[in-house]
């Protein structure tokens, strides 16, 4: 069965006084697909990015959502149609256990002789099913305090927080970068696992060798253009690297 294109960026453009820091840049991602997105510091793939999260309105070009155009004003608007990003930096609460973390800012709550009080029953049952059933994360409670956690267990809390509302397009960014080398693994098999879960996952990474164990196609950016497509079975790590310095351009 042909995959159809979940979101298409089309001639997108973006600049900050002067700096062009996307020049109509073509991209897209189809459902349950893994793209990764690859390129040198200042290639443009962080405001690619923000525009596709809602972050930053394009000044041009057309976003496309399951084949409609879409108007995006603010993550809101992404969230609502399903577009998480789980960022480097993770942004957990060291203080909140798992469950808390995963229902930050979407906290569930019960009346209580007519008073609003959190539902931490609840939050535990539900952190329990994406936790244990959708990710199969090897921790001990959801109540177990996130400060107590490896860095890999954080990146998979921070997984379970975006895969709350069941998002069909999943933003990875450097999500191995502050990791062991035994960690990296277990992420890697988490993003495996999203796939297996029909999200779509755009990963943004500097280690190609991750890029080349997990994408299924590889988009290279570089001045603000992606310049190069290539499907990961099709190419290697050296090919990546000369797209990456410019030196070819490749669109399969």
């Amino acid at each position: 069965m042909k995959l159809e294109n979940i979101l298409e960026l089309k001639n997108i453009s973006k600049k900050f006084g002067a700096v062009h820091a996307l020049n109509g840049t073509d991209f897209h991602i189809k459902k349950g697909e893994v793209v990764g997105l690859v390129g040198d510091n200042g290639a443009g793939k962080s405001t690619l990015m923000k525009v596709i999260n809602g972050v930053y309105t394009p000044d041009s070009g057309k976003y496309i959502f399951e084949g409609e155009e879409k108007h995006i004003k603010s993550p809101r608007d992404t969230a609502a149609l399903g577009i998480e990003m789980v960022f480097q930096d993770f942004a957990l609460l060291d203080n909140l256990d798992i469950a808390e973390n995963i229902f930050l800012g979407r906290e569930l709550y019960k009346s209580v002789l007519g008073i609003n009080v959190l539902n931490r029953k609840e939050m535990a049952k539900e952190s329990e099913k994406i936790v244990r059933e959708k990710l199969n994360l090897d921790i001990d409670s959801v109540k177990s305090k996130v400060k107590n956690l490896s860095g890999g267990e954080r990146q998979g809390v921070a997984i379970s927080r975006a895969l709350l509302f069941d998002p069909k397009l999943l933003i990875l960014d450097e999500p191995t970068a502050s990791l062991s080398v035994d960690k990296i693994k277990n992420v890697l098999n988490l993003i495996k696992k999203l796939k297996e879960l029909g999200i779509a996952v755009i990963l943004i990474s500097h280690r190609l060798q991750e890029i080349m164990e997990v994408c299924d196609r590889i988009s290279v950016m570089y001045r603000g253009k992606i310049i190069s497509e290539l499907i990961t079975s099709e190419t290697d790590i050296s090919e990546i690297v000369t797209c990456m310095v410019g030196g070819n351009v490749k669109v399969y």
